[in-house]
């Protein structure tokens, strides 16, 4: 905390592992970040955490997945422990430890992550993805629960504001995926399994991932610029007589 800053609030808090933490309230001035000319556009997915437009794909550390054993052997423990006695209460504090290590290190690897993207890009362009509609899906909830995308763009945006950077979200229905990053036609049908394809009109082979990043910079530097829908095909296909996209979009990779 700077010497200067006087705090407002002081929260102490314990959580169920049993570890105290203090939260001090301040109001101080952040200096932005010098100006850069780097731009970026980034498709969120599961496979890979992120995928950026330069061509870089970020691993996902799949933080549960890593602690999985642990934490079933723990809750096993719990469950064969004697509601009400010291060693039910002490096998219930494991569990939350084990949890609370899950918790920490996904917020460390964002928080790094969202940081180094910060200092190192003037513009950022994500999807505005519903991740509370997405996670519905019994399958894929888990994982997309695990992948905290929701925490990730949470801290983009503050993050952005704080540094004087700015983030830009497009309409969840672009067809980032689908769409040909160097001649712009759209394939009818792309399943998930399908990680790299040609176009059809231009014969491109395209990374699906990194595709979908540089067509989501695209899309943002023009709302950005000009204020231009990023969903032209959908007015053409609805005067065509379709019926305009409704529900949810599921977006796992």
């Amino acid at each position: 905390m700077p010497t200067s800053a006087t705090p407002s609030t002081i929260t102490v808090k314990l959580s169920p592992s049993g570890r105290w933490s203090v939260s001090l309230l301040v109001d101080v001035e952040i200096e932005a970040l010098p100006p850069s000319g780097n731009q970026v556009g980034i498709d969120l997915g599961i496979t890979s955490l992120l995928a950026l437009s330069t061509g870089e794909k970020i691993a996902n550390p799949k933080g549960f997945k890593v602690k999985y054993r642990k934490l079933r052997r723990a809750h096993k423990a719990l469950n064969r422990k004697l509601k009400g006695s010291n060693n039910r209460d002490k096998a219930r504090i494991k569990v939350a430890r084990v949890h609370q290590e899950i918790a920490d290190a996904r917020k460390d690897n964002l928080h790094k992550l969202t940081t180094r993207l910060v200092r190192e890009n003037q513009t950022i362009a994500v999807e505005n993805l519903a991740v509370k509609n997405m996670v519905k899906n019994r399958k894929l909830a888990l994982a997309i629960s695990d992948a905290s995308w929701g925490e990730l763009v949470r801290q983009l945006e503050y993050k952005c504001d704080w540094y004087g950077r700015t983030l830009i979200k497009i309409d969840r229905w672009f067809p980032s995926s689908k769409r040909c990053g160097n001649c712009g036609h759209i394939v009818e049908n792309l399943p998930l399994n399908i990680r790299e394809w040609d176009c059809p009109q231009c014969k491109t082979h395209h990374d699906r991932d990194i595709n979908a990043a540089k067509n989501i910079l695209a899309a943002g530097l023009a709302v950005s610029v000009c204020g231009a829908t990023v969903r032209p095909e959908q007015s053409k296909s609805v005067k065509a007589g379709a019926k305009p996209l409704k529900g949810k979009k599921q977006k796992p990779k």
